[in-house]
């Protein structure tokens, strides 16, 4: 895949990870299924555009072109904006109306748009202005320690704080380990076992569900 790309840690409590980079080219790639909200920031030939990504429910395709710059804020499971419906964004991207050349609209206000260097601080605006929000029941229930906590409420929180369920989000988890494991050359059928498939055809549904490749195809890769 031609993308030129860097990552970097954040210090901010609601951010997963924060990555820029550029298309070196013309192309096309098979963007997997993805449980996590992304702020966006698109940039070609000079104009910018700030993009709320919602999560992803399967594997797709993904064209692109050649000199598109992106900045990638990940944000972290249980985080939203609550002045948005989350289930509205479930498989969309949302451009973000421009302010001018240097901001977009937010909530009835003009923000600057973030940078690589400066996105924890754009965040960290958001949290303080409550414009961005973390449900803490997200995590917990996924780590197993909402027990006390009834289901119903926990389908209502999910809902609200990632547009999805909480069986959805352990499918998806469950096919990205898979991928690891078989880019790591477990055979297929130990991948099966070690993570609870019925059998290897569960398993090659849920990766070109969720990945876009079958096990077959994430073995070759690993081996690349």
């Amino acid at each position: 895949m031609s993308f030129i790309v860097e990552y970097r840690p954040s210090d901010s409590p609601v951010v997963e990870t924060v990555m820029q980079g550029r298309t070196a080219s013309d192309g096309s790639a098979i963007r997997p299924a993805e449980n996590h909200w992304h702020m966006v920031l698109v940039k070609h030939n000079g104009l910018r555009q700030l993009r709320m990504v919602g999560p992803l429910t399967s594997s797709s395709a993904l064209p692109y072109i050649e000199g598109i710059e992106l900045l990638w804020i990940k944000l972290k499971l249980g985080t939203f904006m609550p002045h948005l419906p989350t289930t509205d964004f479930r498989d969309t991207e949302t451009v973000l109306p421009d302010a001018s050349s240097q901001s977009f609209w937010l909530n009835g206000s003009a923000w600057e748009f973030p940078t690589f260097e400066n996105a924890d601080t754009f965040v960290a605006r958001l949290v303080r202005e409550e414009i961005l929000v973390c449900d803490p029941l997200v995590d917990a229930a996924l780590q197993g320690s909402a027990e006390d906590v009834a289901s119903r409420t926990l389908r209502y929180r999910f809902a609200r704080a990632t547009g999805l369920t909480q069986s959805h989000i352990r499918q998806v988890e469950r096919a990205q380990q898979a991928e690891v494991l078989l880019r790591q050359g477990t055979p297929i059928l130990d991948a099966v076992a070690e993570l609870g498939y019925y059998d290897q055809p569960h398993l090659t549904r849920s990766l070109k569900q969720f990945v876009g490749l079958t096990p077959a195809q994430i073995l070759r890769l690993g081996e690349d």
